[in-house]
């Protein structure tokens, strides 16, 4: 419904995802600064019924807005006898005709049952998940009868390969890095111990306060002709959110020191954790409405929002890992390979961008 907003080749379509973004980081902001005080005196039951207004307000203010979106999100009649092909049960159906996608698939679903088996349901369950989303991107990529649709499509996908990888690493944040502010970060300030669930809002609190001013940057920059591509502000957003686990690499060596590390490597990881985030996040929303074919749009988006999902399992794995190997090695480890991945997509740029075949050359 964002990109619908905006026309083809308009340069403000990142600039308005950023702004839908700046709205959800407020209310995750407030959250972040009030939860920690609601859950010290009413309890965690108090603070999930909070969210529940919240989210109710939000509704309502939705529904009080929609003339503000004019014709964007209105259902669109089909016309008489016409067939809709993006439906999940065609696809699947055709899948079963598709003799090259429906090896791969049982290949998927092998491996799945295999996992299940050594791993647990969980991850058996995971591997499925994951097997009917590769099946439809698969049935999607044959339907498609352009080789430019095709190659945007392959382009696309790639993209989520650094959407996993970002939020791998990122959502340390809500794990690890939580447990490290909880226990091992010197939290005093003035005299007060700072909560460490408030930490959390040092995200929410960068992502208002420079938003606006990285998509200016971006939006800058592909006016004056420069570099200014989504792959490229995405391979860039992973490696400034690499350099944020530098601070925590500083950190961690201080507290084998001291016994204690200052919260300043905090605020400094969460700051690049941030402007990485800004780089990629917003700007893989707005890609996604750009190379995504129209009636896949909404699913392209789902399915992103699928990889953030798995990013996130990522993340707990890593996470989980920190008990045995230790938070430097974790944090350094994590430092190394997000540097390394996003120079790769960098030096894959040229390629990549002739895949996408002129998409974003217009934009102004």
């Amino acid at each position: 419904m964002v990109g619908g907003l905006y026309p083809q080749g308009d340069i403000r379509r990142d600039k308005g995802f950023s702004i839908f973004y700046i709205g959800i980081n407020t209310g995750s902001l407030l959250a972040t600064m009030v939860i920690g005080f609601v859950v010290m005196k009413w309890g965690w039951h108090a603070g999930f019924g909070l969210a529940g207004i919240a989210m109710l307000f939000g509704l309502i203010v939705y529904v009080w807005g929609q003339k503000f979106l004019g014709h964007v999100g209105n259902l669109e009649v089909q016309e008489a006898n016409t067939v809709d092909e993006s439906s999940y049960g065609l696809l699947f159906q055709n899948l079963l005709k598709s003799q090259k996608q429906l090896f791969f698939t049982g290949i998927l679903l092998v491996l799945s049952i295999v996992g299940w088996y050594n791993l647990g349901w969980a991850f058996g369950l995971l591997f499925f998940f994951l097997t009917i989303i590769a099946a439809l991107m698969m049935m999607i990529y044959k339907e498609l009868t352009s080789q430019v649709d095709k190659d945007r499509f392959v382009v696309l996908l790639l993209s989520f390969i650094m959407v996993i990888i970002f939020w791998g690493a990122f959502e340390q944040a809500g794990g690890l890095m939580n447990l490290y502010t909880d226990t091992k970060t010197d939290r005093m300030l003035f005299g007060w111990q700072i909560p460490t669930v408030m930490f959390q809002s040092l995200n929410a609190g960068f992502i208002i306060l420079f938003a606006t001013g990285v998509a200016g940057f971006w939006a800058k920059r592909k006016l004056k002709n420069k570099e200014a591509s989504s792959i490229f502000k995405m391979a860039m957003g992973i490696i400034i959110m690499g350099f944020g686990f530098l601070f925590m690499v500083f950190a961690a060596m201080q507290f084998e020191r001291s016994g204690s590390s200052s919260m300043i490597w905090l605020v400094m990881a969460y700051l690049f954790h941030t402007i990485g985030e800004l780089c990629i996040s917003p700007v893989a929303l707005s890609f996604i409405t750009k190379l995504s074919p129209v009636k896949y749009a909404s699913l392209m988006m789902g399915v992103y929002f699928a990889a953030t999902g798995l990013g996130n399992k990522v993340a707990g794995i890593i996470g989980e890992s920190a008990s045995d190997l230790g938070e430097y090695s974790v944090f350094l480890g994590i430092l190394v390979f997000t540097l390394v991945i996003g120079s790769i997509f960098v030096m894959l740029l040229k390629p990549l961008q002739r895949l996408t075949h002129g998409a974003e050359d217009n934009e102004k």
